[in-house]
C-alpha cells in the first residue's frame, strides 16, 4: 500500500515537472507570438553556428550568423534574414523590416544585416518607412 502512495506522488510530481518544461519552452513561446502575431526572437547567441528564429507580425523569419573578427574579439559580423513565407510579407513596411534590425543589432550590435530577397530589393528601392511590400 505505501508502495503505491509513494508511484503516485511520484507521478504527481512528475506532471508538474513536465507541465513546466513545457509552459517555458522558448519554442512553445514562439509559436504563441507567431500566432498573436508579437515579436518574439529565438536565439542562442552563445552558437554562432545554430540559427536563431524570429517571427513578427505573423511572419517567422530565419537568420545565419557569420563570426568574424571587431577590433576586440571574435563576434557575430554578419547576419542574413530571410523570411519562411513570402506571401505571408504582403502588407509589411518598410520600417517593419527597420524595427527586425534594430532588434537583431540589440543582440549583435557589430553585425552588418543582410535582407534576402525579394526583401533586399524592396529595402535598397524603398526610401518611404510605410510604402508596404509587394511581391
Amino acid at each position: 500500500m505505501r508502495f503505491i502512495q509513494l508511484l503516485i506522488i511520484a507521478l504527481i510530481v512528475f506532471l508538474i515537472y513536465m507541465a513546466f518544461k513545457y509552459i517555458l519552452n522558448p519554442k512553445r513561446k514562439l509559436e504563441l507570438a507567431h500566432e498573436q502575431k508579437r515579436y518574439y526572437l529565438l536565439d542562442d547567441p552563445k552558437d554562432v553556428r545554430k540559427n536563431f528564429l524570429l517571427t513578427y507580425k505573423g511572419v517567422l523569419f530565419e537568420g545565419e550568423k557569420y563570426l568574424g573578427t571587431t577590433a576586440n574579439a571574435f563576434e557575430v559580423v554578419s547576419v542574413d534574414i530571410w523570411p519562411h513565407s513570402i506571401p505571408a510579407l504582403n502588407g509589411m513596411v518598410r520600417e517593419d523590416f527597420e524595427f527586425i534590425e534594430e532588434k537583431v543589432l540589440e543582440v549583435y550590435p557589430n553585425a552588418k544585416i543582410y535582407w534576402k530577397e525579394p526583401i533586399g530589393t524592396f529595402m535598397r528601392k524603398t526610401n518611404n518607412k510605410n510604402e508596404p511590400f509587394q511581391e
